[in-house]
């Protein structure tokens, strides 16, 4: 069992007096390093495998006359030792040693290399390139310096360390084999996450370090042939408490711990593996596997078992920054404000500690565990903390340790994993998550020993996280606290969190949608929401059945008050557009939901290959109300977050009242009423390609005066010419003299007469007619249906009744250049940005939902709409300078508005003009200048509920 700090120190200065006192040289190398390795807990049988792998690597290169080769030690991956004679030598180095290292494949090199004389000491670390000489007699002071020969080196991994990724690739290229080889479902998946919970083990002193590579090395055929059976046996027995093993167990084996906690219950039969299985394995023991985070390493190993993800590996790993973004408002920076504020006294601080240690967290779409096993990780760290204080400020409770005969870690640690649960639709995620928390939670009890200095392992596994195989949305989330607990309390989740999936409406499945049915029973337009809304559904109506009352018949727990939160990364598209109306409009109305934070949209993605990239919010929210709510800005999605206290969240994730927009018939301002384009619905006889057009007139040039422009968003943007017929004001007579031109006529009506929709076919009584014309007769502002939202301006132009528009825009007809500047405008964008709906990621136009609730500045005058009629008209002449250029005389195709607006290389006088008339619009709304987009946003929610109230006491008057 490895060593406590303490005990490796006393055994330091033992190591150090007796070896002081020594005189025999002959002595010294037979005994000095078995008895150095013996210092850390390293047995001499080890010491004995470490002296073969020694000798041979020596045996493969020539060595160097300065290494003595029998007094040497080849601990693989971890440390070389040599005596050296010349230690003391101010020109003595490590480069031959170095060289013959490099002979090595690169996972067996070790991370040290370690000369002695037996009098002073010389450690290099390869890791750093660092050096540290020392004497024997300092030994004790340096001993930090080889805690991973203990395992307690603590080493900093970054979001994605290159050893977790190897370690996926390592483990995806054994699942293809071990496939290959017939193994599949349920069996494959078990022994891979036994074989990960080994690997972790052996290399962080769960086991004694290293005491599986020898199981495989020195026991199992080189075939493999037997390696399945030496598989099998180790399961059994790290399932056997050591007092039930038989007394006849190989000694090899009698040294495995028992593990416990069902992890190696289920018994499976392996008949046989082969030569490059065995090889595999060992390959995957030399990776340093105390470098793997569980967080990192749970999604990236799922992914091995789907060769697409593999392929893109990383690509959906969930990174520990985004994780603290939702976990860190939620509860975590509460909870150190709340120990900054009362770490000096004792009494409280216990009170602290019991408190964190009863919390109950629930990730109802856990996946590998990525949510939870980074809140319990910062949960450790501020039980450390809190520890730290209790034992070095408050010295009452050092001594009251003390007199017990030293600390007793295990009386100190009272945060388990036990109060963590997760939901998981799917079974290998699930076994996963459950044995990533166990590591993880490894991991903080090695942290804690070596802050501490006395060792600490877990084991036999008595506590595990609860992970639930089954679908969130079916079942009561409080049922997984009764089942989990021995007495039928009335103990309640305190936080709830996750990242559901982003599936929207048109991606669901037939399961799916049966979910949502289930969930937004009896909601009207709940057929357009995302799949994640019902989550936000589930955990709002937990949240009323058991945050205030009991369960049916479950006494009251009158010492805890249940007040749970609850937070989930989101789409976005859940605070845009029509969904907000339908799925805030329950939450507020019906579960009284209050909104406590939210990041507003910024980039979901990783530094891995294959960088998924979703862009998402974050929303936090729970049944009560709280002062100082908080709002994450990015002034890019990519950046960091600006953090803003305000008085309410709405649930655009902008400053203002609980309020939400939706569709209106009508404008909320006197404005013009705004229009969906013409729709030809003609089989495409009634329109025309350039090249089309051309040989149309040169076949009969008596139809020019009916070709004009089409105009449909993409053309718009992008520049491109359509045209079409429009022979809503000609004659049959006039007709009757266009060959050509009644053929497409009647083309339209064969097209229209086959339709399948009934009210196409009675449209076949006029087919020199669209469907449906909206044309307006004057000129018109057009705003195309669908934008990218990647533009800092909306293209929007200033068009003549010739131009045709089709249904894929829309119009505001005989408007005037004062109307044009303010819907061209920033306040307008920022708007449309915030409430419309999504296509992908583009904006989704519309009339009813973003126009007609549109809050037009109010009662500007005269000189106020001079200024941004002057201004509109630069923006005008600007986009007209660049969509006609010449190169030495020569045309040149005109610049398309998706040239001039693209959000990299805006033209900068268009883009001055445009700021001009930024400045302009604004001063028709106030003086103060606006700071930010989410400024621009509760102001105008401000004026929209300002206009909507005088209209609703208008109503109710006229009523």
């Amino acid at each position: 069992m490895p060593l406590s700090w303490s005990e490796i120190k006393r055994r330091a200065q033992d190591f150090s007096y007796d070896w002081r006192q020594k005189k025999t040289k002959a002595n010294k190398v037979k005994n000095f390093f078995p008895e150095f390795l013996n210092v850390f807990g390293i047995s001499r049988r080890r010491v004995a495998s470490f002296e073969c792998a020694a000798q041979e690597l020596f045996s493969k290169v020539e060595s160097p006359g300065n290494i003595t080769t029998n007094s040497s030690l080849l601990w693989k991956g971890v440390i070389l030792i040599n005596f050296e004679s010349n230690l003391t030598d101010e020109n003595f180095s490590f480069k031959s040693r170095i060289d013959v290292l490099s002979k090595l494949p690169e996972k067996e090199r070790p991370r040290f290399i370690l000369a002695s004389d037996f009098v002073n000491f010389c450690l290099l670390d390869l890791g750093n390139g660092v050096r540290v000489d020392f004497s024997l007699t300092k030994f004790v002071d340096h001993v930090q310096l080889f805690g991973l020969l203990a395992g307690y080196q603590v080493r900093p991994f970054k979001e994605l360390d290159p050893v977790n990724i190897e370690a996926a690739e390592l483990m995806g290229g054994l699942h293809d084999k071990l496939k290959d080889l017939g193994y599949a479902g349920h069996p494959l998946e078990v022994f891979l996450i036994r074989l990960v919970f080994i690997l972790f083990a052996d290399n962080t002193n769960i086991f004694e370090k290293g005491i599986f590579l020898d199981y495989i090395q020195s026991c199992t055929a080189e075939d493999g042939s037997d390696l399945a059976q030496y598989f099998m046996q180790l399961f059994q027995v790290l399932n056997t408490p050591k007092d039930s093993r038989s007394i006849t167990l190989d000694e090899t084996l009698q040294a495995f711990p028992y593990i416990n906690g069902k992890l190696f219950d289920e018994r499976f039969s392996y008949s046989s593996f082969d030569t490059e299985v065995r090889q595999m394995i060992i390959d995957c023991c030399l990776l340093d596997w105390g470098r793997i985070s569980p967080a990192i390493f749970g999604s990236l190993f799922q992914s091995v078992m789907d060769e697409k993800a593999r392929r893109n590996l990383g690509a959906h790993y969930t990174s520990e920054k985004n994780i603290l973004k939702l976990i860190k408002p939620l509860f975590l920076d509460k909870l150190w404000q709340e120990f900054e504020s009362i770490k000096t006294s004792r009494t409280k601080l216990l009170q602290f500690h019991n408190k964190i240690s009863n919390l109950r967290f629930l990730d109802p779409a856990c996946g590998c565990g990525n949510f939870l096993i980074i809140a319990y990780r910062e949960v450790r760290l501020l039980e450390i903390a809190i520890i730290k204080e209790l034992l070095f400020r408050h010295m009452k409770l050092r001594e009251e340790v003390a007199a017990s005969a030293g600390i007793d870690i295990s009386v100190l640690l009272k945060c388990h994993v036990d109060r963590y649960y997760g939901i998981e639709y799917e079974e290998f995620p699930c076994q996963i998550a459950q044995v990533a928390m166990w590591l993880m939670d490894h991991q903080m009890n090695m942290q804690a020993s070596q802050i501490f200095g006395c060792y600490y392992v877990r084991l036999p596994l008595r506590k595990s996280a609860h992970i639930r195989h089954g679908n969130a949305l079916r079942f009561d989330w409080q049922r997984m606290l009764v089942e989990s607990s021995n007495e039928t309390s009335a103990e309640r989740f305190d936080y709830i969190f996750g990242n559901p999936p982003f599936v929207g409406k048109q991606l669901q499945n037939a399961f799916q949608k049966e979910d949502m049915d289930l969930v937004f029973a009896g909601i009207n337009g709940a057929g357009v929401l995302d799949y994640v809304t019902a989550w936000y559904i589930k955990a709002a109506q937990y949240m009323q059945e058991y945050s205030d009352h009991p369960a049916g018949g479950v006494k009251e727990n009158k010492t805890r008050t249940y007040k749970t939160k609850t937070a989930f990364v989101s789409t976005n598209s859940i605070a845009q557009g029509e969904q907000v109306g339908i799925l805030w409009n329950e939450l507020f109305g019906k579960y009284a939901i209050k909104i406590h934070f939210a990041h507003r949209t910024f980039k979901w993605s990783n530094e891995a290959r294959g960088n998924a990239a979703v862009h998402v919010v974050i929303i936090g929210f729970a049944n009560f109300n709280v002062s100082g709510k908080l709002i994450y800005d990015y002034e890019d999605i990519k950046g960091e977050a600006l953090e803003t206290v305000v008085k309410n969240v709405n649930p655009y994730l902008v400053e203002g009242k609980d309020q939400f927009i939706v569709a209106r018939a009508y404008p909320i301002c006197n404005v013009s009423k705004m229009y969906k384009g013409s729709q030809p619905t003609d089989g495409g006889y009634l329109l025309f390609t350039d090249d089309e057009k051309t040989n149309f007139i040169h076949q009969e040039s008596g139809a020019i005066p009916y070709i004009k422009p089409f105009i449909s968003a993409h053309e718009f943007i992008n520049g491109e010419k359509r045209w079409c017929l429009w022979l809503a004001d000609a004659t049959q007579e006039e007709l009757h003299h266009l060959p050509h031109v009644m053929a497409r006529i009647e083309g339209v009506r064969s097209v229209r007469l086959k339709s399948s929709k009934q009210a196409t076919v009675k449209w076949a009584k006029f087919p020199t007619l669209f469907t449906e014309n909206r044309q307006p007769d004057g000129d018109y502002v057009l705003i195309p249906s669908h934008s990218s939202e990647n533009r800092k301006y909306i293209p929007i132009g200033f068009m003549s009744k010739d131009d045709i528009l089709n249904n894929s825009c829309f119009a505001v007809p005989n408007a005037t250049l004062y109307e044009f500047g303010i819907l061209t405008s920033e306040m307008h964008t920022v708007w449309v940005k915030n409430t419309c709906g999504r296509i992908k990621s583009d904006f989704r136009y519309s009339n009813t939902l973003n126009y007609n609730n549109f809050p037009w500045p109010k009662g500007p005058n005269e000189k106020q709409i001079k200024g941004v009629e002057e201004a509109a008209k630069e923006v005008l002449n600007a986009r007209s300078h660049f969509q006609k250029s010449s190169i030495d005389g020569q045309y040149q195709r005109e610049a398309s508005l998706a040239d001039l607006y693209h959000p990299n290389s805006m033209p900068q006088p268009l883009l001055k003009a445009h700021e001009a008339l930024d400045r302009a619009v604004d001063f028709c709304y106030r003086l103060q200048p606006f700071t930010s987009e989410t400024n621009r946003m509760a102001f105008l929610f401000e004026l929209h509920e300002k206009y909507t109230k005088k209209e609703r006491v208008v109503n109710e008057e006229h009523l």
